[in-house]
């Protein structure tokens, strides 16, 4: 279940220091033969973007998308921190090149931390010779690398999928700053197929819009957003079912992102259906995934829809809100825009009750105005949310 499950991926996680407790703290995921081969990657849109993600996309135009790895620490988002974290981000590539071989534009790099501190860049030289002897193509070496870019993950998150001729496997992190703008989090995706750099490309952002950009926590977008595609170009160019296993890998490490928010509780999945468009569908989806008080309803356990609709008023202005209804755990309590509890059976109330107690709550909302339909991912807000971000975090 790592980015090491397709043939042709290498992987290692070290403790560099950066995080000062022992824990992992840099990993590698690249090429088993050592060489440059197709990758792709989809970066933040913020105008804040962290110097990784400047060097980055730069290093991918520069290689047109064939890179050896990427290279990924946390405990320092090296973000915000000016020319000398362009230098950090820069010199991390140049010791890949020292320790790894190859040129500097063919590593991307991505961190992952505490934003506007400056980057302990003394940390990453020895580290990248410890990760260039820890390299591995075994599970081990891929569940490492997953729990190197922990920063207040509780779990490392990995998935993996089996193709026709093909595999996929990846690796993901992040708990907190999680909206979509691309999304909140880094990622390696990983395959053996054998891609062009555009089909990868292609693929990548059209996952990516499926998944990542349909999840959020908190409403709060990272500077440092950052998912990669590596394809070893070991076995045969895949069918279309290639974008479908990419597709369920990424599903698997969104839903588990979003399952291990920072103090939730609960995964809420937002489905709305009725749309006239797929954008309208995704905006009332996104504004009641990211409502603080439907979050709390869903804290409390209490199926309250007159919060869902007033988010679904506020995205659509024009919506005829006596078109709408909304269940809760398949059990409709709101229909024509009014409450319809009233006329749940003792039956569908008790197990109204007894749903609600579970981990994963499915809002589904009929916006009666057409056929599309969007889901969108999202978690509870709790005490220990507050607890966690109340101070630098």
């Amino acid at each position: 279940m790592s980015v090491t499950f397709p043939e042709g991926i290498r992987a290692a996680g070290v403790a560099s220091g950066i995080k000062g407790d022992g824990a992992l703290d840099l990993a590698f995921v690249g090429f088993s033969d050592g060489g440059a081969h197709v990758g792709a990657a989809v970066f933040t849109k913020s105008a804040a973007a962290a110097a990784p993600v400047q060097v980055s996309r730069d290093h991918l135009r520069t290689s047109k998308g064939r890179i050896r790895g990427v290279v990924l620490s946390s405990g320092n988002a090296n973000a915000l921190t000016g020319g000398a974290g362009l230098d950090a981000a820069r010199l991390m590539t140049s010791l890949a090149v020292a320790n790894l071989g190859g040129e500097k534009s063919e590593y991307l790099v991505c961190s992952t931390g505490l934003i506007g501190i400056p980057f302990p860049i003394e940390r990453i030289e020895p580290g990248l010779a410890l990760l260039a002897a820890e390299l591995g193509t075994d599970p081990h070496a891929g569940e490492r690398a997953a729990h190197a870019i922990r920063t207040t993950d509780t779990f490392a998150k990995e998935a993996q999928a089996v193709g026709d001729g093909f595999r996929v496997g990846g690796m993901a992190k992040g708990a907190a700053m999680i909206a979509p703008n691309m999304a909140t989090m880094l990622c390696v995706l990983t395959t053996d197929a054998t891609l062009t750099p555009e089909r990868a490309q292609s693929a990548l952002g059209w996952v990516v819009d499926q998944t990542f950009n349909r999840i959020t926590i908190d409403g709060c977008t990272s500077t440092n957003d950052t998912v990669v595609l590596l394809a070893s170009e070991v076995g045969s160019e895949p069918g279309p079912d290639f974008e479908e296993s990419l597709l369920e890998v990424a599903a698997k490490l969104a839903y588990a992102i979003v399952s291990d928010a920072e103090g939730g509780s609960k995964v809420g999945r937002v489905r709305v259906s009725g749309g006239a468009t797929v954008s309208e569908a995704e905006t009332c989806a996104r504004r009641v995934a990211s409502s603080l008080l439907v979050k709390c309803s869903l804290l409390g356990s209490d199926p309250y829809w007159g919060r869902v609709l007033a988010e679904v008023g506020n995205a659509l202005p024009e919506a005829d809100m006596s078109a709408v209804s909304v269940a809760y755990q398949g059990i409709r309590v709101c229909e024509g825009g009014l409450d319809a509890s009233a006329r749940l059976s003792v039956a569908d109330r008790r197990r109204l009750d007894h749903r609600m107690q579970e981990r994963e709550i499915v809002i589904e909302i009929d916006l009666g105005r057409g056929s599309e339909s969007v889901e969108v991912l999202t978690a509870d807000i709790g005490h220990g949310y507050l607890e966690e971000n109340r101070g630098t975090s």
